[in-house]
């Protein structure tokens, strides 16, 4: 594994987690809710009374803040080494994994280690255990 120095920003790395722990730190004490954009999305599948407005707000402003940050500042252009269809099954064992384990991993990594709870302690190892297992897999089992 090589890092590639030209592009690596552990500044901006960081402000984006701080960001991120603001932003979940903010709804859940505004909201009472946790930002697990799994629950989130999934509550516009069966939609309560005055529940739409502030999901669909939230879902539209994760497709609006990299769209406006992109208008001030060129991104870099990210490479994907995989196949249609290696994304796609990709996807859907995600959301079959975020319905499996009740949540997502900004669910239960963010949010829910910060309030210090069990289960997400063991979701979110499971998460990691599976995604290195995958990698090592593809890159040095099936290469």
């Amino acid at each position: 594994m090589t890092i590639d120095w030209n592009h690596f920003t552990p500044g901006m790395s960081l402000l984006g987690g701080v960001l991120i722990g603001l932003a979940s730190a903010l709804f859940i004490l505004t909201n009472g809710r946790i930002a697990g954009i799994s629950g989130i999305l999934g509550g516009l599948l069966r939609p309560h009374r005055g529940d739409i407005v502030w999901r669909l707000a939230f879902l539209l402003g994760l497709i609006l803040a990299p769209a406006l940050v992109y208008a001030f500042m060129p991104l870099v252009e990210p490479t994907i080494d995989a196949g249609t269809g290696t994304l796609i099954a990709a996807g859907l064992l995600v959301g079959v994994g975020t319905r499996y384990g009740g949540g997502c991993t900004s669910g239960h990594g963010v949010c829910g280690l910060s309030r210090l709870s069990p289960r997400s302690l063991v979701a979110t190892l499971a998460f990691m255990a599976s995604g290195m297992a995958i990698v090592f897999v593809m890159r040095h089992l099936l290469a």
